[in-house]
Parts: structure tokens; sequence; C-alpha cells
């Protein structure tokens, strides 16, 4: 109940954070949009905009003290690491929270670098790259986490799977000359609903009698099948193109 009592508090604090950032004008954020950031296919966009406001004090902050993006892209896979240990080893609220400060710093490393002007091929490589060991690592965890289940590690296998095909097509269209982004269960997607469901299966399972693993179960699926309609989306929308010349 500790857990969820953290949760509820942090989720209280940031309702009372978007008033705050209606009040004052909820300006979309300039970096964002020049980047085309959606969530869930532009339906949450609001939650994109006022996230990137509330973080700013920690992006101004990480700007004085002369930390590189670096710092936040193997800070990130650290963290990743951890998280995939925790949900591995039963600990689904640690694995949350790991999962979110991990996201945060994947957000922080670019906005730092294209802040300092320095975003290079390097650091597209370095995060892209890094962003799918983080989600390896996570969806293994899942994998023994729910090896209780009967269809468990099939489930979470296929989530790993589709995760890396959605990133893969996008790398292949742009490697010939097309580049799309398009679809509904993004890295941004995936992060929000595995932290949502390791934060949330341990109250939900003690309120509603649910098994417990049976909320983040119901997550994983949702994620395998929404990755693998995301990457066949893709395919064909950059099959289009090509084929249009």
């Amino acid at each position: 109940m500790t857990s969820l009592a953290v949760l509820a508090g942090v989720v209280g604090a940031a309702v009372l954070s978007m008033v705050v950032f209606v009040l004052r004008g909820a300006h979309r954020d300039e970096d964002a949009s020049r980047k085309g950031t959606h969530l869930f296919a532009g339906g949450l966009d609001f939650l994109v905009h006022w996230f990137m406001w509330a973080i700013g004090p920690v992006e101004r902050a990480a700007l004085r003290s002369g930390a590189s993006p670096d710092v936040f892209n193997f800070g990130g896979l650290l963290l990743g690491l951890a998280s995939g240990v925790a949900i591995a080893r039963g600990h689904l609220a640690l694995g949350g929270w790991a999962i979110a400060l991990g996201g945060l710093a994947d957000v922080l490393d670019g906005r730092i670098a294209r802040a300092r002007g320095v975003a290079s091929r390097y650091g597209e490589f370095i995060d892209s790259t890094l962003d799918r060991f983080v989600e390896v690592f996570v969806f293994l965890g899942f994998c023994v986490h729910l090896s209780p289940f009967r269809y468990g590690p099939v489930l979470s296998a296929a989530a790993i799977c589709g995760s890396l095909l959605v990133s893969y097509t996008r790398a292949r269209g742009e490697a010939v000359g097309v580049k799309y982004t398009g679809g509904l269960m993004q890295r941004a997607e995936r992060l929000v609903l595995t932290s949502l469901a390791c934060l949330s299966d341990p109250g939900a399972a003690a309120a509603l009698g649910w098994r417990p693993g049976a909320l983040v179960m119901g997550v994983v699926a949702l994620i395998a099948i929404g990755t693998f309609v995301t990457a066949v989306h893709r395919t064909l929308w950059i099959a289009l193109q090509l084929r249009r010349g």
C-alpha cells in the first residue's frame, strides 16, 4: 500500500501542475513540435507539452551543471537494466519507477543536445540503440515475472519482437529515403503503459482481488498487439511510398 500511496501522491501533484500549466496558457513546446512528438497518435498531445513544461526546471538545472547528453543516455541504460532486474525479482513498483526515470533520462538527452547545439549522428545512434537495449531488459524482466502465467512468457516475447520491429521498420525506411514515424504503439506509449502497469498492478491486485501480475500481463498483451499493428502499418505505408517512386 506504500507504493500505491506514493503513486497517488505523484498523480495528485501531476494533476495540480496540469492546472497551473493550463492557467499559464498551456503553450506548445517548441522542441517537441519541431520533432513531431505525439502521444497515442496525437490524442494525448496535451500531456506531451505539459510534461516538457513540467521537466523544464530539471532540464535547466542539467544545462547549468554542464552535464553532457551521454550522462543521460547511459544513465537511462542503467535504469533500464535496473527495471528489468526489479521486475524479474517481483518488485514491480520499483521497476515501474525505474522505467519512468529512464524515460525522463531518454527525453533529456536529446533536449540537452539540441539546446547546446551538439546534436549529431553519434547522438542519434547512441540514443536509438540504447533505447532498444532498455526495452529488451524490461521485457525480459516481464518474461521472468509472468512465467507463472500460461501465456506470460510468449506475450512478453511477442512484445519484445513487436517493439523491435517498430524501430526496425522506421530505420529501414529512413535508410531508403522514406521517413515515417507514425503509429499508435511507439516508444513513448510503451514507456507510459509499462510504467503505469508496474506501478498499478499491486494496488489493483489488492483492491480488486486480481491475481498479482494480471494487470501487467494484460498491458503486455496490449503492447504486443499494438506493436505488431504499428509495424505492419509502417511497412505498408513505406512500401507504398517507395512503389510510387
